[in-house]
């Protein structure tokens, strides 16, 4: 009701189509009039949002019999977007269930305040009340993993294929969902080399270098032997044809992106890790910012100086060699990257040098929350994790969504005080994107039209 009450004043604020709404809408009301070959250059994401509109809009219309202008209105369209985001708290309920169901710990009324905190979850929940990608692309990959640890995993390549419609780099979760398969019969023969070995206390200090080494040795053991390659493959051969044909598609079209390519050529942009980090830090700090997870880490840092010192080397050569300021960073003053860019990395060529703790400490507290997950599923998540942030050039929220979303759903429930937090931070949060968008237009000296502030 609240999230229909908000879509209204947003709708009657900014009736046209805004942004990136600009070439969605129109492709979008092409696809209705039934011109599936027109199809605007400057769109760079596969065709999945504007079918799938096609497709609850046109019955609905029959149905309700709509006629004219209202059928594939902006309106209409971004009504869409709240219809996944009803879909995107059901299946965020399920997969805490679903993930946490060992815990009996956990009350009802706290899985539905998690799931609350998460749907709202500001970078996803303002894309809600716009024609955007982003809250049906959230959909089906979530859809893909829920399924994935139900065991249905050719329902779930074929979710998986329709996340892929909605923004290609979604592939890297269809390889999660397969990782989770991997990760888990790893983790039941990593055990049985444990048991052969009666050596439990391997098991017990975890995260030794030492023991990372081990895991290595017996993780390229395990993959070179082809017999298990071939029960993995039997086990994950949905997955297997979706990456295929994505590679074929790939090879087809000369490249990941469709339409325009000028403004998103794939590098290496190692710092992204950092700002996905950061970013995770910022909108989970009643979880990784407490006095406890501070003090841990300095004894942690007093312990191991000597790997502290190269991961910090590390991290300095990373941003050093590594930096890409895209220009759409520096030149659209709506976005608040722009704003972070300027006001804090701008502020001197030394900035980026003097955050290297931050970082450090925030993925020291990222991985301290994940380690009641197995090894093997931290290895498997944390590649999908470079591989879906390291290769884009522009620093944009957005593209943080989905792995901070799998990250948040996979950490241990946190006590009734910090969710709390977490739900108050986030309405505080929501509060004022929306104040901002709404109120505080502006202009600029070559347009006419009205500018909003937005992530």
């Amino acid at each position: 009701l609240l999230s229909c009450l908000l879509f209204a004043a947003i709708g009657r604020r900014q009736r046209g189509p805004y942004m990136d709404e600009a070439f969605h809408v129109p492709q979008a009301q092409a696809y209705c009039h039934g011109r599936f070959l027109q199809w605007d250059p400057m769109i760079t994401t596969l065709p999945g949002l504007y079918l799938f509109s096609v497709g609850v809009v046109k019955p609905a219309a029959w149905l309700f019999g709509w006629t004219g202008s209202v059928v594939c209105s902006v309106g209409m369209l971004r009504f869409i977007n709240l219809l996944f985001s009803a879909g995107n708290f059901y299946l965020l309920y399920l997969l805490l269930f679903k993930i946490h169901q060992k815990n009996k710990d956990v009350s009802r009324f706290q899985r539905v305040l998690s799931t609350l905190t998460l749907a709202i979850f500001p970078t996803l929940y303002f894309f809600t009340f716009l024609y955007y990608t982003d809250p049906g692309s959230v959909f089906f990959t979530l859809f893909a993993y829920l399924m994935c640890l139900y065991g249905n995993h050719k329902t779930s390549a074929f979710f998986g294929f329709c996340g892929f419609m909605f923004r290609q780099t979604n592939i890297v979760w269809t390889v999660f969902c397969a990782g989770n398969v991997v990760a888990e019969k790893l983790n039941e023969a990593w055990k049985t080399e444990l048991q052969k070995k009666k050596d439990e206390k391997v098991s017990s200090r975890k995260g030794s270098f030492s023991d990372l080494i081990r895991i290595l040795q017996f993780l390229v053991q395990y993959l070179l032997s082809p017999k298990n390659l071939v029960t993995l493959i039997a086990l994950t051969w949905p997955y297997v044809i979706l990456v295929i044909a994505f590679f074929g598609f790939v090879f087809i079209n000369g490249g990941i992106v469709v339409g325009d390519r000028s403004s998103h050529e794939a590098c290496l942009h190692f710092p992204q890790l950092f700002y996905f980090l950061s970013f995770t830090t910022f909108f989970s700090f009643p979880h990784l910012l407490t006095p406890t997870k501070i003090k841990k880490f300095l004894l942690s840092l007093q312990k191991h100086p000597v790997q502290y010192s190269l991961i910090t080397v590390i991290c300095l050569f990373l941003i050093w060699k590594f930096t890409y300021v895209h220009k759409y960073l520096l030149a659209d003053n709506r976005h608040y990257t722009f704003y972070v860019w300027r006001k804090v990395f701008q502020r001197h060529e030394l900035v980026k040098y003097v955050l290297v703790p931050v970082y450090i400490f925030a993925g020291w507290s990222f991985a301290d929350t994940l380690k009641s997950k197995s090894i093997f599923w931290i290895l498997m998540y944390f590649l999908c994790l470079l591989a879906v942030t390291v290769p884009q050039k522009l620093l944009e929220f957005r593209y943080f969504i989905l792995p901070f979303l799998i990250y948040r759903l996979n950490i241990p429930f946190p006590s009734l005080y910090r969710q709390l937090l977490e739900l108050a931070f986030y309405i505080v949060v929501n509060a004022v994107t929306f104040y901002l968008f709404l109120n505080r237009t502006f202009q600029w000296p070559n347009s006419d039209e009205i500018q909003r502030f937005m992530w």
